[in-house]
């Protein structure tokens, strides 16, 4: 496979971020930076997002061997891991197949738990871009403003939006990610665990990880903690960058 795209900030102990679905490493580009000075982060584009390779194989196995192939290519040993909901997936599987390379996991607003597919009306607006004859960003965002009416959550997702030389394209893998979404909302199985320090940090307004879910966390990962952003939702790194910082910069330090 090819190298995943990346950039890296800072110096000292490696620290890899993931993105989570419909994402990119655009998305941590500030917290990366605020990471970058007490670590060595290197933010990745997952598979079929951002810049990194599109591939037909769409899931938390294949994810998790490219992290793995990712970090025997930067010569890093081990590292501390964060992923926001599908990256969180990732780091949770590979954690678990390569505890000797994870030094402490901080896993942002999901749980191990399998959740029902709930992407379907933003793929769907997806789709009801004409991208082969789109002429502007601001055409994009009306169309999509008829079926999601939150503005930050079309930005995020407009940040999938490329300019080419003959108009427009989607970066991601929209084809693949829409055909194998059920991938995404898979469960891990049970049967290993990871005995190493970590951290479940959750959206004060989200219910992605609830009160119900700790028992599942814990029996999985026995030496984790639970911590809460108050006030944020799912996207918690962007809705409280400095709130998130702070709690995992004192967890990771």
């Amino acid at each position: 496979m090819p190298t995943l795209n990346h950039k890296v900030y800072g110096e000292g102990k490696p620290l890899i971020i993931l993105h989570g679905l419909f994402g990119s490493l655009d998305n941590w580009v500030t917290l990366g930076k605020k990471f970058g000075e007490d670590f060595k982060v290197f933010l990745v584009d997952q598979r079929n997002h951002g810049q990194s390779f599109h591939d037909a194989t769409f899931s938390y196995e294949a994810m998790s061997e490219d992290l793995c192939q990712f970090m025997g290519e930067m010569s890093i040993n081990s590292a501390h891991l964060i992923g926001h909901s599908m990256g969180g997936k990732t780091v949770m599987e590979f954690a678990r197949k390569y505890p000797e390379k994870v030094d402490k996991l901080v896993v942002a607003d999901i749980g191990p738990k399998s959740y029902p597919v709930h992407h379907t009306a933003i793929i769907k607006a997806f789709y009801s871009v004409p991208i082969n004859t789109l002429k502007s960003r601001k055409e994009a965002d009306e169309i999509l403003s008829t079926q999601i009416e939150d503005f930050g959550i079309r930005q995020f997702l407009l940040k999938n939006l490329a300019r080419t030389e003959n108009g427009f394209k989607w970066k991601m893998n929209l084809d693949v990610i829409a055909t194998q979404i059920e991938e995404v909302g898979k469960g891990l199985n049970q049967n290993a665990t990871f005995k190493k320090e970590s951290l479940f940090i959750r959206g004060g307004k989200s219910d992605y990880i609830l009160d119900g879910d700790v028992n599942l966390i814990h029996s999985i990962f026995p030496n984790s903690k639970i911590a809460t952003v108050e006030g944020a939702g799912h996207w918690l790194h962007a809705e409280k960058p400095m709130d998130f910082y702070q709690q995992v910069r004192n967890f990771l330090l």
